[in-house]
């Protein structure tokens, strides 16, 4: 699910527990998670309504339902969802972690990322499109790819393109070093 700024805060004061999403099916599984800027964001319930009361669109950080309804996609049937913060994104942690063997064989397996980190090592905060069109890659894929080197605490996401994080910086040192 897609977050807008304003939400992932107030999710991580506790302020916002649910949102409103307009969906044929549900997109979400209750228990499954997922990773955000301020903590993993936990799905607690997700449920179809026929109304949204007062209290409900509070809670999802809109004053009143007809705000919740201005905000959403005008087809599909409403969908509540719960939310909760669980704890910190693990790739935080990872970032200021030494790169490890693990981390050095996933990369050999992706012929495309050593190129990708040196790029945002030379061109950080560079929108991702720039960067995909240098690589000739379409966005989103090339997105996905960056996404995966993230997921390894290599990469971290800025308002606009990317940096490498202490971890991406020691591994490419370190490529540097054996080539």
């Amino acid at each position: 699910m897609l977050f807008r700024p304003q939400d992932l805060d107030g999710i991580a004061a506790g302020t916002i527990t649910l949102a409103f999403r307009r969906w044929d099916k549900p997109r979400v599984k209750v228990g499954s998670q997922q990773k955000t800027r301020v903590g993993v964001v936990e799905f607690s319930s997700c449920e179809q309504v026929d109304v949204i009361t007062d209290e409900d669109a509070r809670a999802a950080g809109f004053a009143s339902p007809e705000d919740v309804e201005a905000r959403m996609r005008k087809t599909g049937r409403v969908h509540r969802v719960g939310l909760r913060l669980v704890g910190p994104d693990p790739r935080v942690a990872l970032r200021e972690a030494p790169p490890d063997e693990a981390v050095f064989a996933q990369l050999e397996k992706w012929p495309w990322a050593y190129d990708y980190l040196r790029a945002i090592a030379e061109r950080p905060a560079v929108r991702a499109p720039d960067l995909a069109e240098s690589f000739g890659r379409e966005t989103a894929a090339f997105k996905r790819d960056i996404r995966k080197l993230k997921e390894l605490g290599l990469t971290i996401s800025l308002d606009v393109g990317y940096r490498l994080s202490p971890r991406g910086e020691a591994v490419l040192r370190n490529f540097a070093q054996t080539k």
